[in-house]
């Protein structure tokens, strides 16, 4: 089925069929209800790419994933984020369309981002510091927001939370209880996530008049194999407990003191960062940093749609949501 067959079938002419198909004001009721009834009873699907050169814009966003494909689908962030920019593409009347970028092959969807006309804008997220995508995307103009805080100097649009505050209310909340050897399983340090949230637990520690240990850290790559053998490092240095920059490090880390014979949170509390939902069903259940990583996506869909309505309009900016401590029993306080 075409534009013409459809014309022939409805009795009008080629262009009356594209104007009823691109909701032209310009066609009659009668003649509008007479191509839609052919429409739907030959079920006719227009060509997308046909119709976004008429009109300028595919209402198709693109989100953009540095990772690759395995690592995606063991972190429950990445589920969370894609329901949250599905969600709110779907109510805008907008597809998305999901890129998983190994690093090697970042030149190749570059291209295909800039020249292919398949997507009207890109939402980045897990970004290094030092990828060079975002900053060709901005060099050639191309509307994008990052979910997560972009590197100085990089003037985009982004939705984050405050993740130096966060890590230092989930440090100041394990002092409270009285522990004073807190150690830390940091995120990747090429990652602004990973930086702000190392960066909030030296704050916490300095404010208590506590020094910084380098023998309490170690990175977990924000996944559960990197959180064990993190933790696995840190016990010889005999910390009373430990603040994990994900969720997925924190239930690493218990794996390994439990591992190792220890108790949670007897002899080791623990806080995570994410709440994602498996945090309320690990024993014991995590105390954890809240975000909201759906709201993230659909915050990051908005901003990136008020962009393209309105590309000349304000300069970047980013929108801090807020986070919560939710207190299970892993940190030793029941509430």
């Amino acid at each position: 089925m075409n534009l013409e067959t459809i014309a022939q079938i409805s009795g009008v002419s080629r262009s009356t069929v594209s104007r009823v198909i691109n909701n032209s004001p310009n066609v009659s009721p009668q003649v509008r209800d007479r191509v839609l009834k052919v429409i739907r009873e030959t079920n006719f699907q227009p060509n997308v790419a046909a119709r976004s050169l008429a009109a300028g814009s595919t209402r198709i966003l693109g989100l953009v994933i540095p990772l690759g494909v395995s690592q995606m689908f063991v972190d429950p962030y990445f589920p969370l984020l894609i329901q949250g920019v599905s969600s709110a593409c779907n109510a805008r009347d907008y597809t998305v369309m999901l890129w998983l970028v190994e690093p090697e092959y970042e030149r190749r969807i570059l291209r295909q981002i800039l020249h292919s006309g398949l997507i009207d804008g890109v939402i980045i997220t897990s970004t290094q510091m030092d990828d060079p995508l975002v900053d060709a995307l901005l060099e050639r103009s191309f509307p994008c927001v990052m979910v997560g805080r972009p590197r100085p100097g990089q003037e985009i649009d982004f939705v984050d939370v405050d993740n130096v505050g966060s890590a230092q209310r989930a440090v100041d909340h394990l002092l409270k209880l009285g522990r004073g050897r807190i150690a830390t399983i940091a995120g990747p340090q090429t990652m602004t996530a990973g930086v702000d949230r190392l960066s909030g637990y030296q704050i916490a520690l300095k404010q208590a008049g506590l020094p910084f240990d380098p023998d309490l850290v170690e990175a977990g790559e924000f996944t559960q194999a990197g959180g064990f053998a993190a933790m696995q490092r840190l016990l010889p240095a005999n910390p009373n407990a430990v603040f994990a920059a994900s969720d997925a490090m924190a239930q690493g880390a218990m794996l390994a003191i439990n591992a190792a014979g220890l108790r949670i949170p007897q002899d080791i509390a623990v806080v995570g960062f994410d709440d994602i939902p498996l945090a309320a069903h690990m024993q014991p259940p995590l105390t954890t940093i809240r975000q909201p990583i759906d709201r993230m996506g659909s915050q990051a869909v908005a901003q990136l749609i008020h962009r393209l309505t309105d590309p000349t309009g304000q300069q970047p900016h980013g929108v801090l949501l807020p986070t919560e401590l939710t207190i299970r029993s892993s940190c030793g306080a029941d509430s």
